[in-house]
């Protein structure tokens, strides 16, 4: 995908400055789902398979509505059926647009030690570049979201990239242009925000779903793609949705402390090395391990 306006934030396995800026819109774009609007029809599932190129699979029917039974490396879309009973004793369905959360700050790219293989533009969407994956799949361990996808025939890992290609145009993601009932919107997180809670607030007051909220997890800073919740009190019930999601702490170890600390243990034996050559000089010729 084309990527040239947009501008670099972040790159993963890179040291330095980040190449490659380029002119990017001045917010943080975000994706605002509202779940109470969702009728399931999969029309952003389809949008998704036809713009980023891939093919219809055959559906998997397992006792649910759902097109599979999870999201995987050419389907990064996918609405989740979710069936409840609600307080008052009535069934009711909790479904939920499954998709990259686009978080401020990614788990997989913290994790990914392959330089360029991910990247974060300034405007908050985290997108993979194949060509530079090693196909480790730590940026599967590093996501508390169960996202990324790993591709056993190319060994390279896949997401949903937020349209990268068409926001870097200025146009707005093709599952959003699909949406038949407002279910899905895309603007700046600001506004997005503000759109979010004055439907929540509208919720409360003249509906049945008085225990809506938002979710924009802080665990991982926030996220550029935001839910409204018909039910905030457990976001378990929209298909695994995380209640608390972060960055695994093994994962935040390795490329943080450990990391100095094994630079700093290298630095110490190389100046330990270079300390006994000074004060000891080179082995004589003819000491053991010391003949040419």
């Amino acid at each position: 995908m084309s990527n040239g306006t947009l501008e670099v934030k972040a790159i993963s396995g890179h040291r330095g400055g980040t190449p490659g800026k380029g002119v990017s819109r001045d917010y943080d774009v975000c994706k605002l789902v509202d779940t109470t609007t969702c009728i399931g029809c999969k029309a952003c599932e389809v949008a998704c398979l036809e713009w980023n190129g891939y093919e219809f699979r055959d559906t998997t029917f397992d006792n649910t509505y759902q097109t599979m039974p999870d999201t995987a490396w050419n389907f990064w879309n996918l609405i989740r059926f979710n069936e409840h009973e609600a307080d008052d004793g009535t069934p009711q369905w909790l479904m939920r647009k499954d998709q990259c959360m686009h978080c401020a700050e990614p788990g997989c790219l913290i994790a990914c030690p392959a330089d360029g293989a991910i990247v974060q533009y300034t405007n908050g969407i985290v997108d993979f570049n194949q060509e530079h994956c090693i196909g480790c799949q730590y940026c599967v361990t590093g996501c508390p979201f169960n996202i990324p996808k790993f591709n056993n025939e190319t060994k390279k890992v896949y997401k949903c990239t937020l349209c990268s290609d068409r926001v870097g145009a200025g146009l707005e993601p093709a599952c959003i242009k699909s949406c038949p009932t407002g279910c899905l919107h895309f603007g700046s997180k600001e506004d997005m925000l503000f759109e979010a809670e004055k439907r929540v607030d509208q919720l409360k007051k003249h509906s049945n779903w008085t225990n809506a909220g938002v979710y924009d997890p802080s665990g991982v800073g926030g996220t550029h793609v935001i839910y409204v919740l018909g039910d905030a009190r457990d976001p378990e019930k929209y298909g695994g949705l995380p209640a608390n999601p972060t960055v695994p702490f093994f994962v935040k170890m390795w490329k943080g402390p450990l990391k100095w600390i094994g630079g700093i243990a290298m630095g110490l034996g190389i100046a330990a090395l270079f300390g006994h050559y000074v004060r000891y000089g080179p082995k004589p010729a003819g000491e053991e391990g010391g003949k040419q």
